[in-house]
C-alpha cells in the first residue's frame, strides 16, 4: 500500500461487481476502503448501510454496470441516494465499464435509448459526477448534465504491446470502421499503420466480414475493440487476417464482457493471446492461457486524485 492519503475527506467505497479492482484503487491512492454493507431481502430487494460517517466527504463508489447488470445498476443508484441522504459533499460514480452503453441512438422505430436513461438515473439518484472508461460511444457524455471525466484504456494497451519484440513489423486493425479511431490512438503510440475491416451485421450478435481495408499480407495484426461481448466480430475478423496473409493476430479491449460462447470461440480462433483490462471482474472460467489481464487502477486511482485535487485529469493521456 502507497503511503496514507493526508485529506480525511476522500474516501472510496466498493460494491460487489468488481471489489478486486476497488481494493487496488485505493491501495493505489492510500486510502482504506469504506466500510458498508449491501444484503438482499428475501425478495431480492437491497439494502445497503454506510458503516461510517461521510458527512462533508468526497466519496467515490467503484462499481462496473457488468453482469448481473441490473442488479448492479440497482446497487449503484441505491448506493448514491444512501451517500446523499448521509450528507456527503460530493457523489463521484466510478463506472470502468458503463452497461447499456450500446443502446446509445435509435437505430430503428420505437427503440429506446437506454444509456441516456442511465445517465438520467445517475443524476436523479444524486451523483455530481461520472468518471468512466471507454465509452462505447464518446457522445454519451453529452448525455449528462453533471461533470463526467471520460478516461482511455488505449495507453494501457498500447504499452503492453510496445514492451514486445515484433521487430515493427506490426498493423493495428480495426474490426469495423466505428473503432476507427481507437485503432488510429493505438497505431500512433506504436508507431504502426492500421488497417480496417469492412463488416456487415445482419442482427446483433451476428458479424459477417467482407474484406480487409490495408495491407496486413506478412504482418503481426493487433486487433483492437472496447468490447468484446460474445466475441463473434473478433474471432471472424482474426480468421480472416490469417486467411488473407497475416503472420500472427493478437486481439485486445477494455471491456471483457464475455458472455455466451465467447470463451470457445476465442480458444478455437486464431487470436494468438487476447489483453484485456479489469475493468471488468473475471470468474476462473474464462481466465484461459490466452488471455492476459492487465490493470486499470493506477490509471482511475490517479484520476481520482486528481479530481479530488482539482488537477487535470486530460493530462494523463498525453
Amino acid at each position: 500500500m502507497l503511503n496514507q492519503y493526508l485529506d480525511p475527506n476522500l474516501k472510496i467505497f466498493s460494491l460487489n461487481s468488481n471489489p478486486e479492482l476497488a481494493k487496488e484503487i485505493a491501495d493505489f491512492v492510500g486510502v482504506e476502503l469504506g466500510k458498508c454493507s449491501v444484503r438482499r431481502f428475501s425478495d431480492g430487494e437491497i439494502q445497503i448501510n454506510i458503516e461510517e460517517s461521510i458527512r462533508g466527504c468526497d466519496v467515490y463508489v467503484i462499481q462496473s454496470t457488468s453482469s448481473p447488470v441490473n442488479d448492479n445498476l440497482m446497487e449503484t443508484l441505491i448506493m448514491v441516494d444512501a451517500l446523499k441522504r448521509a450528507s456527503a459533499r460530493t457523489i463521484n460514480v466510478v463506472l470502468p465499464y458503463y452497461g447499456y452503453a450500446r443502446q446509445d441512438r435509435k437505430a430503428r422505430a420505437r427503440e429506446p435509448i437506454t444509456a441516456k436513461l442511465v445517465a438520467n438515473l445517475l443524476e436523479t439518484s444524486g451523483a455530481t459526477r461520472v468518471i468512466s472508461l471507454d465509452l462505447h460511444a464518446p457522445q454519451i457524455q453529452g448525455f449528462f448534465d453533471i461533470l463526467i471525466d471520460h478516461l482511455m484504456g488505449v495507453p494501457i494497451l498500447a504499452d503492453y504491446f510496445s514492451k514486445k519484440d515484433f521487430c515493427d513489423d506490426i498493423v493495428v486493425v480495426s474490426p469495423d470502421h466505428g473503432g476507427v479511431t481507437r485503432a488510429r490512438k493505438m497505431a500512433e503510440r506504436l508507431k504502426a499503420p492500421i488497417a480496417i475491416i469492412d463488416k456487415r451485421r445482419p442482427k446483433p450478435n451476428v458479424a459477417e466480414v467482407m474484406n480487409i481495408v490495408g495491407n496486413i499480407e506478412g504482418k503481426v495484426a493487433i486487433l483492437i475493440d472496447d468490447i468484446i461481448d460474445t466475441a463473434g466480430t473478433i474471432t471472424l475478423a482474426a480468421n480472416a487476417l490469417v486467411e488473407n496473409g497475416a503472420k500472427e493476430v493478437y486481439a485486445c479491449c477494455t471491456h471483457p464482457v464475455l458472455s455466451g460462447p465467447a470463451i470457445e470461440r476465442i480458444e478455437n480462433s486464431n487470436i494468438k493471446e487476447l489483453v484485456v483490462t479489469n475493468s471488468i471482474a473475471l470468474d476462473g472460467e474464462k481466465k484461459i492461457e490466452k488471455l492476459v489481464q492487465l490493470s486499470v487502477a493506477p490509471l482511475i486511482g490517479e484520476a481520482i486524485i486528481r479530481v479530488h485535487e482539482n488537477q487535470s485529469v486530460s493530462t494523463l493521456f498525453d
